[in-house]
């Protein structure tokens, strides 16, 4: 039996398969199966309403999980599945509430990755899939993270080598009628806008659903971490040497003369690698020791929006 064929019997028969997307490693069940979903809660540690999203074989399936579609799902299917791109939209009756966190809409996509899409093409269903790691924590973009993170509690780990968009998904609303972006990613909300040439809101508000992700603090480290502007980062850094704390620092810059010392990881300087770097990043800072994490702040703009939007959450999430 092939490693897809295996991964495929261990999800029909309720167990978890930890598998690659372009975005992030994610922890699959049969979306179908409410024991299974929730053995993802259970590993992950994830609350119960934090509702997951289903990750289908291509859009010929959203009938099966979604009704009401509208045509800017179609649109947007067609131009970005397979891709980073989650849609929000009005639940069949028949999905779980596990998946839903008991809301009535639900989260569907269509992912990039080869693998990802052998096994949705042979499971032939919907398979939930949160990124496969301790809730909170920072998301996995390797196989040997998820094995770190999680252990004995995923049946398989199909390894498809590192993912190569490395955070997750831009989450669209439509089922409300205008779109509204509520969580940024590699798809920005003007392109998006561009597609169905009509207003794209960013932002959640008092009715929104909830969606994976949109929890203050998230993709955190264990270490302190702080968000710091480039024109300030040699100041902050001196002040937390005065105070003798053990710093290391991420930047798209060189390490400055007189720092050689320490531990100065130079990071992307454009905003698709940076993502795609950032997660491996951070595990690797999160493992030296450090008291504190130094981030030098990434530009204010579109491009970086969703890498902004992680590490603020990181930030907000980090420490003991």
């Amino acid at each position: 039996m092939n490693l897809i064929a295996k991964a495929v019997a261990l999800l029909r028969a309720g167990e978890l398969v930890a598998f690659p997307t372009e975005t992030v490693y994610g922890l699959g069940a049969d979306a179908s199966n409410a024991n299974a979903v929730a053995k993802i809660f259970a590993a992950k540690g994830r609350p119960a309403d934090h509702p997951l999203i289903v990750h289908i074989p291509d859009a010929s399936h959203l009938a099966r999980w979604a009704r009401d579609v509208p045509h800017t799902a179609h649109t947007l299917a067609v131009m970005y599945w397979p891709g980073p791109l989650t849609l929000i939209l009005k639940k069949q009756a028949t999905v779980p509430d596990a998946v839903t966190g008991g809301q009535d809409t639900v989260g569907l996509r269509v992912p990039r990755h080869p693998l990802a899409l052998q096994l949705l093409k042979e499971f032939n269903g919907g398979i939930a899939a949160p990124s496969a790691n301790r809730f909170g924590r920072i998301s996995p973009t390797v196989a040997e993270h998820v094995r770190e993170e999680l252990g004995d509690a995923v049946s398989l780990i199909l390894d498809g080598g590192p993912c190569n968009v490395g955070i997750e998904s831009t989450i669209v609303d439509l089922s409300r009628g205008q779109p509204v972006v509520l969580r940024p990613g590699a798809i920005t909300a003007q392109q998006i806008a561009a597609i169905l040439d009509m207003e794209v809101k960013e932002g959640a508000t008092g009715n929104a659903p909830r969606v994976s992700g949109s929890l203050a603090a998230h993709y955190a480290p264990v270490t302190a971490m702080r968000l710091v502007p480039a024109e300030r980062i040699e100041q902050q850094l001196a002040a937390s040497l005065a105070q003798g704390k053990r710093v290391i620092v991420l930047a798209r810059r060189p390490a400055p003369p007189g720092t050689h010392h320490l531990h100065w990881m130079l990071a992307a300087a454009d905003a698709a690698s940076y993502a795609q770097g950032l997660y491996a990043n951070l595990r690797r800072l999160d493992q030296t020791g450090a008291d504190l994490i130094l981030v030098e702040s990434p530009p204010p703009t579109e491009e970086w929006r969703a890498v902004w939007d992680r590490l603020a959450r990181a930030e907000c999430g980090a420490g003991p």
